[in-house]
């Protein structure tokens, strides 16, 4: 996926060069009942209104995360712009996604510039390198997402963000932990927010396939190549779902 013209703060990673010898292998992607074809989300996407995609947030929204076998390698907002685009050819799409951000850092670098792209569909993921900061402040956070949503949830506006997967159903050792707990509580803030401005949230913490370990990376934090995939499913999904009750 190459982003248009409209330049990013921070373009999505390339996939490591050693992939782009290897021949496109699809297969285990195509028979995932957690993922989309291109027939599927088409049928979704039939008669969708955005034109103007952004993307704001950390790594998560960047699209950091391993290959697999068998998956496509394309992050879930990419796989999300690709799947609108087929349906809104003209569709501009605008990711400004950095690594390592806090949604304090999101808000101060991004906003304006998300903002000013004028755009009719916002994907907002953060929040997750607040949570693994030391004295992590729900009340914080809540106060720094309500300023920064505040400012994107504008009239005509489809602004969506996620609750993040509990990562402990898939790691054993992790669960009871403060990292399980931390979550929880980061999604309860981000669904409280969401709320607040009509935002639309989707629920990948009790996804079904939260528990299958090659969802993730290597380094437990982003999504693997299977990840992204059935991240940009849910997403459709749940899009697809607010358009068509009128709700968007």
């Amino acid at each position: 996926m190459t982003h248009d013209s409209v330049s990013s703060a921070s373009p999505v990673s390339p996939p490591p060069a050693t992939t782009a010898a290897v021949p496109a292998d699809n297969s285990a992607e195509a028979l995932d009942p957690h993922c989309l074809t291109d027939a599927e989300s088409d049928r979704l996407l039939s008669g969708a209104p955005w034109t103007r995609f952004a993307v704001l947030g950390d790594s998560l929204a960047e699209g950091l995360g391993d290959p697999l076998p068998g998956y496509r390698t394309s992050s879930w907002a990419d796989r999300v712009a690709d799947a609108l685009r087929r349906t809104a050819p003209d569709l501009t799409y605008l990711n400004l996604g950095e690594r390592g951000l806090t949604t304090a850092q999101v808000r101060a670098s991004q906003a304006a510039p998300a903002a000013a792209f004028r755009p009719d569909l916002i994907g907002i993921v953060c929040g997750g390198n607040d949570l693994l900061l030391p004295g992590f402040s729900p009340a914080v956070l809540e106060t720094e997402l309500r300023l920064l949503f505040g400012r994107l949830a504008t009239p005509g506006t489809t602004v969506f963000t996620y609750a993040l997967t509990n990562l402990a159903a898939a790691v054993p050792e992790l669960r009871g932990g403060p990292l399980e707990d931390g979550v929880a509580v980061l999604n309860e803030v981000t669904r409280k927010v969401a709320a607040e401005y009509g935002a639309v949230v989707v629920e990948m913490y009790d996804h079904p396939a939260v528990g299958d370990r090659d969802l993730y990376s290597a380094d437990l934090v982003h999504a693997s190549a299977r990840g992204h995939a059935v991240i940009a499913a849910a997403t459709l999904r749940t899009l697809a779902a607010e358009f068509s009750t009128g709700a968007g």
